[in-house]
C-alpha cells in the first residue's frame, strides 16, 4: 500500500471531540453489535479559524432532496460545496470556520446523519471552479490514438509467450497461464485501478488503457477527466500490469491481458488517499460502468476508522455508501488486506500507533467498531499476500507483512517480489505488499466476468471463494499463529485464488 514519504509538519493540538447527535448509523454493520464496545482512543481533529479544512457530510437519507438540504446547510454555515453525490447522499465541503461542524449540524437538523473532517491538516489542493476543464495531456491523447481494436480473446490459437513471462511465477501459482489457454479476457470488461495513476504510454499497458473512462479524483474529491496519469508514484502502474499487461510480445503478461483498464487516480502527490478521493473513485466506477475495481490502499489518515469517533464515523460512512452504491451498479471490488502483519479479527487486541498519518500519530486503543477501509467493508473481497517458498517450487506461505484474520480474509494471492510494469523507462520492477496480491484477484474477477458476463458481484464473490484452492494453516508468520481449518483459515481465507476455475 502506498504510504506518504514524509509526515506533514503540522502538529495536532489537544482538544475535546466534537459531539454530534445521531453520529452513529443505526443500520451499519459495525454499529449493530449487541454487546457494548469499550471506547476507542479519541483523536480530536482541530480546525482553527482561518484555515481551510475538508469535510464529508452524510444526509440522513440518500436521495437528491435530502442532499440539497445538506448543501444549503453547508452554504448557510460558511462552507463551500466542493462535490455533491445525490446517489449516496454525500456532500464534500470546505470551510475555514472552526465551528463549521457544529454549525452545519444545527442548520441541517434532521436531514444530516453525520459530518466529519476528512484529514487532520488543512487542504493542500484548491477545489476546481465549476465548469473548468483542463486540456487533456499529450500523453493521454497519444494513448487514445493507439487504443486497440475491440476484439475478443482467442480461444483456439496457440498461446504465444512474452519475453519475461517465464519470470512470472505468480501467474503459474494462480494458474493464470492455464486460464490463458482458454481466454485472455473480453474487451467488454473494464477494470478500474483506484490508485496513483497508470502510465499512459507504457508499451504493455497502452493498448488496454481506456482513456475516456479514466478519471482523477484528487482535486478535493471532485472528478476530472484530466490529471489521472501518475506524477509521484508508479504504484498504480505496477498494479495495472499485474491485472492486464497485454500479450504483445513485449515484457510481461497480466492475469487478464485482453481486458481494458481505467485509471482512477485517488492518490495525491503527497501519497495520501483521503476519504473524499475514495468516495469519488467508487462512485465514478459505478457511473462509468466498470466491472471490477482494485483497491491497493487504506484510506488516510487513519489505518482504522472507528464508529465511536464522530469524524472517523462520517468518513467511514461516506466510503461505505460509495462502495455499496457502486456494487449495486454491478461493480465488484477487490482490496488489499494491509501490510501491518496484524490479525484483524478482533480489534480490541490491537493498538494503532501510526494514525493519523498526515499529522502527529498517537497511540490509540481500538474496538470492534473500528475497521480498515475499504478492505473491511461489506461486499469487498479482502486479499492476503503469500510469498514463494521454497524458492525452487510453487509452494507458498503467508508474507510476513500481510494482515490476516479468521472471517476477514476472503482469499490469498501472490504478493512478494512481484514483477510488473513501472514508469521509469517504461520498464519493469519488483514490488512486494498486499497491494501486489490484490490485483491478481482483480484480474481473476475480470476473467470470471469475461466468461460469465451475466454474473452479478455477489455471485462472483461466492464463486471466487468456492473456486479458491484450499490451503492449510502454515507455521506462525510474524508472531501471529494461523487459526481455522484447511477450508477457511486466518492466513489464506478460502485459499489461493484460482484463475483456471474462474473461466470454466
Amino acid at each position: 500500500m502506498p504510504r506518504p514519504t514524509q509526515l506533514r509538519r503540522l502538529a495536532v493540538a489537544a482538544a475535546t471531540t466534537v459531539a454530534l447527535a445521531g453520529a452513529l448509523t443505526t443500520g451499519s454493520a459495525s454499529a449493530a453489535r449487541t454487546a457494548p464496545e469499550p471506547p476507542s482512543t479519541p483523536v480530536p481533529i482541530v480546525t482553527p479559524d482561518g484555515e481551510v479544512f475538508s469535510y464529508v457530510l452524510n444526509a440522513k437519507h440518500a436521495n437528491p432532496g435530502q442532499t440539497r438540504l445538506v448543501t444549503r446547510a453547508v452554504e448557510r454555515s460558511g462552507g463551500v460545496v466542493v462535490q455533491a453525490w445525490p446517489q449516496i447522499g454525500v456532500v464534500v465541503a470546505h470551510s475555514d470556520r472552526a465551528a463549521f461542524r457544529a454549525d452545519v449540524a444545527r442548520s441541517a437538523g434532521k436531514a444530516l446523519e453525520s459530518v466529519g473532517a476528512t484529514r487532520t491538516v488543512p487542504v493542500s489542493e484548491v477545489a476546481p471552479a465549476a465548469g473548468t476543464s483542463a486540456r487533456r495531456s499529450a500523453a493521454a491523447d497519444a494513448a487514445a490514438t493507439r487504443k486497440a481494436d475491440d476484439v475478443e480473446a482467442r480461444s483456439s490459437k496457440p498461446v504465444p509467450t512474452d519475453p519475461r513471462e517465464v519470470e512470472q511465477w505468480d501467474m503459474q501459482m494462480i494458474k493464470a497461464d492455464h486460464a490463458h489457454d482458454i481466454t485472455d479476457g473480453s474487451r467488454k470488461v473494464l477494470v478500474g485501478v483506484l490508485d496513483s495513476g497508470i502510465d499512459p504510454d507504457h508499451p504493455d499497458l497502452v493498448a488496454n488503457l481506456d482513456v475516456k473512462r479514466s478519471v482523477n479524483c484528487t482535486d478535493s474529491g471532485r472528478p476530472s477527466s484530466t490529471g489521472w496519469e501518475p506524477t509521484t508514484s508508479d504504484h498504480g502502474t505496477h498494479v495495472a500490469g499485474t491485472i492486464a499487461a497485454a500479450r504483445n510480445g513485449v515484457g510481461i503478461v497480466g492475469v487478464a491481458p485482453n481486458v481494458r483498464l481505467a485509471s482512477v487516480k485517488v492518490v495525491n502527490d503527497d501519497g495520501f488517499i483521503y476519504p473524499e478521493y475514495a468516495v469519488c473513485g467508487f462512485v465514478e466506477a459505478g457511473l462509468k460502468h466498470m466491472d471490477v475495481t482494485n483497491n491497493s490502499y487504506y484510506v488516510d489518515p487513519f489505518e482504522f476508522y472507528c464508529d465511536d469517533q464522530p469524524d472517523q464515523h462520517a468518513a467511514k460512512e461516506a466510503v461505505r455508501r460509495a462502495v455499496t452504491w457502486s456494487t449495486k451498479q454491478g461493480v465488484v471490488h477487490a482490496a488489499a488486506a494491509g501490510n501491518s502483519g496484524k490479525d484483524l479479527s478482533d480489534k480490541t487486541l490491537l493498538t494503532d500507533t501510526g494514525s493519523p498519518d498526515d499529522g502527529t500519530p498517537v497511540t490509540r486503543t481500538l474496538n470492534n467498531t473500528c475497521g480498515d477501509i475499504p478492505t473491511e467493508l461489506d461486499g469487498v473481497v479482502t486479499v492476503s499476500s503469500v510469498e514463494r517458498f521454497p524458492t525452487d517450487t510453487l509452494g507458498s506461505r503467508l508474507s510476513s507483512f500481510s494482515n490476516r484474520g479468521l472471517g476477514v480474509i476472503d482469499v490469498a494471492a501472490p504478493g512478494s517480489r512481484i514483477l510488473s510494469t513501472v514508469v521509469a523507462d517504461n520498464g519493469y520492477g519488483l514490488k512486494s505488499g498486499t497491494s501486489m496480491a490484490s490485483p491478481h484477484v482483480a484480474g481473476v474477477l475480470a476473467l470470471m466476468k469475461s466468461a460469465h458476463p451475466s454474473w452479478k458481484p455477489a455471485k462472483m464473490i461466492q464463486k471466487l471463494r468456492q473456486q479458491a484452492d484450499d490451503k492449510a494453516c502454515s507455521a506462525a508468520t510474524g508472531g501471529v499463529p494461523c487459526v481455522g481449518t484447511t477450508r477457511n483459515n486466518s492466513y489464506f481465507g478460502e485459499g489461493m485464488v484460482d484463475a483456471l476455475d474462474a473461466v470454466g
